[in-house]
Formats: structure tokens, sequence, C-alpha cells
């Protein structure tokens, strides 16, 4: 079966004064229909770029897709032209932004930027696209739905602007929704509301969903699959299962051990361990991995050779020289 998304050998570098920053270096991501992809690491790893880079909005200049395909559908969204991929951006896949109050145009009604985005794709008039927008303002869970259709930005809280992004990021149905930390900013309760808004509009339109997050409780609750982002590589892949319950690279397991929990024999907070050192210089890589400088298992080969991902287990791939099954 094809697979929705297929991105091989994709990189993205930024060309600055400085020298050339490899932002995404050599990635390969999969998705299948109506499935989540997690896609996690601490910041500025890569993860916005590599989802710019799918809708094709990178920053440029200085920043330019260098190599490797994105395939929607089996089509090579790089092949095409810039008229073509509009046609396929906010229609076949769409993207929420980090922050809402900085994506949405403060001069404009909520509803007019969501009218805009239908009328432009799904060829409906002024009337129509009204319509079809309160609708999606209710389905999103908006009160009131036709008087906030008349609101602006500033007028919303942080939370119903959040609901305002994944209304006219849904309203025309795409088939992939890239949500670029849906609930940055969010308090607890608002975000669990995001969360489980977003699921149940992936079943019933049954959307693909790429989840980019550091927050690895969203990705345990939401995503089928998890790829693990470091330096600008997928340093980890695997079924979310695997990953929680047996994690195999040396950065994984360092995110996971630094999550907070409970010891249960004393009932108090375990100590955190944290990774040591600092994420890399994108602009003075490690000849090597580029975690060797963090590693505690660090070898010779380490220093000298970048690995490659390979497959440890079933459907388990590891970007490790020193990684077991």
């Amino acid at each position: 079966m094809i697979p929705l998304l297929a991105i091989r050998g994709l990189k993205t570098c930024f060309f600055i004064s400085g020298g050339t920053a490899r932002a995404v270096d050599d990635v390969d991501l999969t998705i299948q229909k109506g499935d989540t992809l997690g896609l996690v690491g601490e910041s500025g790893c890569g993860k916005t770029v590599l989802a710019l880079s799918i809708i094709r909005l990178v920053p440029s200049p200085p920043g330019r897709i260098i190599g490797g395909r994105i395939l929607f559908k089996g089509r090579d969204l790089l092949e095409i032209d810039s008229e073509e991929m509009r046609q396929i951006r906010g229609n076949e896949i769409s993207m929420i932004f980090q922050e809402p109050m900085t994506s949405l145009n403060p001069v404009y009604t909520v509803g007019d930027q969501i009218s805009e985005a239908i009328q432009l794709h799904q060829k409906l008039n002024h009337r129509q696209a009204k319509e079809k927008s309160v609708e999606i303002l209710d389905l999103v869970g908006i009160p009131d739905p036709f008087k906030r259709f008349k609101d602006y930005p500033h007028q919303m809280s942080g939370g119903m602007r959040q609901r305002v992004m994944i209304a006219m990021a849904l309203s025309c149905q795409p088939d992939l929704l890239i949500a670029d930390e849906p609930t940055t900013a969010l308090d607890v309760t608002i975000q669990a509301q995001i969360l489980e808004l977003i699921e149940s509009l992936k079943e019933k339109i049954r959307m693909s969903v790429i989840m980019i997050t550091h927050d690895l409780g969203v990705i345990a609750e939401t995503a089928q699959k998890v790829s693990v982002m470091y330096a600008g590589h997928v340093v980890e892949e695997a079924p979310v299962k695997d990953l929680f319950h047996a994690p195999l690279h040396p950065y994984t397991i360092g995110l996971l051990e630094s999550l907070p929990r409970m010891d249960q024999k004393k009932g108090a907070q375990k100590r955190l361990r944290a990774i040591r050192g600092m994420v890399p210089d994108l602009l003075q890589m490690p000849a090597g991995c580029p975690f060797e400088p963090r590693c505690d298992w660090a070898k010779q080969r380490c220093r000298e050779d970048l690995p490659k991902l390979r497959e440890l287990k079933s459907g388990h791939w590891v970007s490790c020289w020193e990684a077991k099954p």
C-alpha cells in the first residue's frame, strides 16, 4: 500500500553569514492514512523546519531544500510548481502553527479568515463559505459560533484562538494535518480538550496527523508511531509502545529518564536525570554521531562515522553504533 506521505533523504539548510546550518539532514519518514505520527525532540532539533519543508514554506532566503523527496500520495511535492503547491497547501495538507496570536491576522475577523480558505479551495460563494465557517466553529467546540464568527483574535482567549486555528486547518477536510506544538502555552485542562478535539476530528474524516511536540506525554496518548529527532537527524523510530517500554537510542533513553515520575514504594517524586552537555551548534557539527559529545556509550567509531538508521527489531529503527536489540 502506498503511504500517504513518504519523506526520503530530505535535506533543508539555512545559508547564513556564519556558514551553513543543516536544520534537516537526510531525514526519512513515512505515515499511513489514518495514523498519527509523533515527532519529538528538544527545541532546535529541526521539527518545525521539517514541517515547513513538507508544505514548502521554508523562509527563503536564507533557507532552502537542497535534496531528497517528499512523496504525497505518490507525487513528489518538490517537483510540482508553486501554483499546484498552493492548491495542495491548506486543502489536502494543513498545518496548525505554534502561536495562534501571531498566525491570525489581527485586523480581520476570525470568520473572514476561515471563509477565505474555504472560498479559495472549495470554490464556494461568500454566503456558502460563511455557513460552512460557522459549522466548523461549532464543530471545534466554540460556543455561540455565529456571534464568534464576527470576533477579532484579540477578543478571544488563548484556547479559543487555538480552536480557531484548528477550524482553519480542518475547514477543507485535509488528508494530512501537521500540528506543531498545538497545546503550547495552554493550561492543562485546555490542552486535554484540544488533543481530544484533534483525535475526534481525525476519526470523523479519517485524517492522518503529524503531532510535533517536546511533550512525551502527549505522544503517549495520541500517536501510533514515534520519530525522535536530534540536531536535524531522526535518531530513533518505533511504534509508540515499543519506544516507551524499550527505547534503544541513548538520547531517547535520556529523554524518558528526564520525565518526572513518582517512586511507587516511597510515594515521593524520583530525582530527575538530566542529559549532560549541550546541543551541538548546527554550524559546527561533529564529524560522527551528533549525540557523541553527550553520550555515555560513545566509542572511537562514534566520533568518526555518522551512523545511519538500521532496523534492530521489527519496525524499530535506530541510528546508533552501540545500540543493541
